[in-house]
């Protein structure tokens, strides 16, 4: 290991797969290694017996009615891709869709006092849902129809407001909107996390509004959702397949992988196994320099195996169940995410469903109660939980790139903007997103 790098990556997660993808198209010597002796990192996918023995320890195997192991594929960090959003785009940007099979995504349900809706996405839906009363109806069709309408560029469509400058509770109190309908469009469609956006100017969140009744129309199913085949575990061995095409070399199972920092505290090289590898700047996740993070958080989550669909989702052999924070009387939105067979993540007939949120309380089991009383009989439950860190260093300083850990959600955004983020800190290049979205294609629905 006697080469200089570029750039060492330490972690096979996503976030580290697609940034190692991408500085390699870009033409620096990149060296991708990683502690365990598998893709992924902490966005891995297992089988069933992987599963077992990961929750459950060595003692016991799986029932037999529950199907094959190796008929699963159980991603850790369960998230879908927004089809217009900006993971398709880094996808068409990199050309990595040549290695992925994405398929649609079959609901977008919102929680709302007790009940499960499909998720209104424009002017008609609007109009239509029984979430809304009747007078409620005409509000929101003539708020969506606003949002439809806008154009950054055409002032024409702005009706005399500059979003740069009002808020998004100005332009949705001018609507007269009730807090339920505010509930749904910035928690399910927005896809904000909190309520703190209301209070921000109004164009990032009507700019999400478009982005997703776009990626609605995209593909014209029940949701703007994509996903890969055989789960999420395809993604950080797709972006690895395309560093080693463009000469990036990758090492697994390689133990310790400690920084190396010369006098300055900048960081220098990796060592492992008695060898040292020499580079110009470290990208890794938070689990290779514990002492430059800190914790800032905690996601809760179960993992369930049903024979069935989420009941009230129209059947859905996979959905996605946003429940706003307001809802349950919590200060985080909860997520339900369930796929299926058709995705083959399970056998035939089998359901894998997450419940999962950023933890307010040390009890799991009773803190997600509220979307596993949601799922109906369950064949198994595993609870877990994991620690959110974010980075605490100067990377100007040190030349360490360190990635946030992955949030409750269960979409990409949040997780594509850190790496976009972090490419530009690592680059000082702006990432060009602007590609031909019709490229990125998914396959024909067959339940």
């Amino acid at each position: 290991m006697d080469k200089e790098y570029d750039v060492i990556v330490l972690g096979t997660g996503l976030k580290e797969c697609i940034l190692s993808g991408l500085l390699s198209v870009d033409g620096l010597k990149v060296l991708h290694m990683d502690k365990n002796d598998y893709y992924g990192g902490e966005s891995t996918s297992l089988n069933l017996n992987q599963l077992w023995k990961r929750f459950r320890g060595s003692d016991g195997k799986p029932p037999e009615s529950l199907g094959i192991s190796k008929e699963y594929n159980v991603d850790m960090i369960p998230k879908f891709i927004i089809a217009n959003g900006n993971l398709v785009r880094v996808l068409i940007h990199t050309d990595v869709t040549k290695y992925l099979n994405l398929k649609a995504v079959d609901g977008s349900f919102v929680y709302n006092k007790g009940k499960i809706y499909k998720v209104p996405a424009n002017d008609v839906e609007a109009f239509n849902s029984p979430l809304l009363g009747f007078f409620e109806k005409f509000r929101a069709r003539n708020f969506f129809t606003y949002i439809r309408d806008y154009e950054e560029n055409d002032p024409k469509s702005h009706n005399g407001r500059d979003l740069t400058k009002v808020t998004a509770r100005e332009i949705i109190s001018e609507n007269g909107l009730k807090d339920d309908t505010i509930d749904f469009i910035g928690h399910a469609l927005a896809l904000h996390l909190d309520d703190s956006y209301l209070d921000q100017p109004a164009l990032d969140f009507v700019k999400r509004m478009k982005l997703y009744a776009e990626s609605l129309a995209r593909f014209q199913g029940g949701s703007p959702y994509i996903y890969p085949m055989y789960g999420l575990g395809e993604l950080p061995q797709a972006f690895a397949r395309l560093s080693a095409v463009y000469g990036g070399t990758y090492m697994l199972n390689k133990s310790e992988c400690k920084v190396e920092f010369d006098a300055d505290g900048k960081a220098i090289g990796v060592t492992s196994e008695g060898e040292t590898a020499k580079c110009k700047k470290i990208v890794c996740d938070p689990s290779y320099l514990p002492d430059k993070v800190k914790k800032v958080g905690k996601v809760a989550r179960a993992i369930c195996i049903m024979s069935h669909p989420i009941p009230n989702t129209s059947d859905s052999h996979s959905a996605q169940l946003i429940l706003p924070q307001k809802q349950l009387g919590r200060k985080s939105d909860m997520y339900l995410f369930c796929c299926s067979y058709s995705h083959n993540v399970a056998p035939r007939g089998k359901y894998i469903a997450f419940v999962s949120t950023e933890a307010e309380t040390d009890n799991p089991e009773v803190e997600l109660k509220p979307g596993i009383h949601l799922l109906g009989v369950v064949d198994e439950i595993f609870y877990d939980t994991y620690d959110r860190y974010v980075p605490t260093n100067h990377y100007e300083v040190d030349h360490c790139f360190i990635s946030t850990s992955y949030d409750a959600t269960t979409h990409f955004e949040t997780t594509v903007d850190d790496v976009i983020e972090m490419y530009t800190k690592i680059t000082g290049k702006i990432l060009d997103l602007s590609v031909d979205l019709s490229s990125a294609s998914v396959s024909a629905d067959e339940k």
